[in-house]
């Protein structure tokens, strides 16, 4: 009985060694990889132009000389739900340099209740896994939510892959040049 954990426990160790190489040894579209899959700090973000909820286009390019908190996330996801609130009160604090984009990954959910059901005021790009190029395929986003922090000069300057309370946000937003 003891072998057989033992043989298990060392298989799964196995597998997952395997996995963690495979992801390391993934390039992204620039060039740069990230132990977790993702952009890699110092790249240069992607740029993107994604629909609003209220219909208007935003572009990243457009927030090139601002702070950007690009933040992944869903209607489903309880962690997600969880900092909304800490991205409004930031949202309400942060000067005219910061803006806070937070897409949302499933807008086929009712993306538009939560939002006005939570007062949301920041700026919600729709993504979706159905459209030619997702942007959370871009940003390579494994899991969610995950937030990557751009500088002024379009550079992933931080990446966070779990939910933040309002002190990292400002933490990581006044860091950047």
């Amino acid at each position: 009985m003891l072998k057989k954990i033992i043989a298990s426990v060392l298989l799964l160790s196995l597998i997952g060694i395997a996995i963690v190489q495979a992801m390391d040894n993934e390039p992204n579209n620039h060039g740069k990889k990230d132990s977790l899959g993702g952009l890699k700090i110092g790249a240069k973000a992607p740029n993107f132009t994604l629909e609003t909820l209220d219909g208007k286009q935003v572009e990243l390019a457009d927030y090139k000389g601002k702070k950007v908190m690009l933040n992944f996330w869903a209607t489903w996801c309880p962690p997600c739900k969880k900092e909304m609130p800490d991205m409004e009160q930031y949202t309400k604090q942060a000067g005219d340099d910061a803006i806070v984009l937070a897409v949302n990954i499933d807008p086929e959910n009712d993306v538009r209740s939560f939002v006005k059901e939570n007062k949301i005021t920041f700026t919600i790009p729709l993504d979706s896994n159905s459209a030619k190029n997702p942007v959370n395929e871009q940003y390579k986003v494994l899991s969610i939510p995950t937030t990557y922090f751009i500088d002024k000069k379009g550079k992933i300057s931080h990446k966070v892959i779990s939910a933040m309370q309002l002190k990292d946000m400002e933490r990581y937003m006044n860091s950047m040049q």
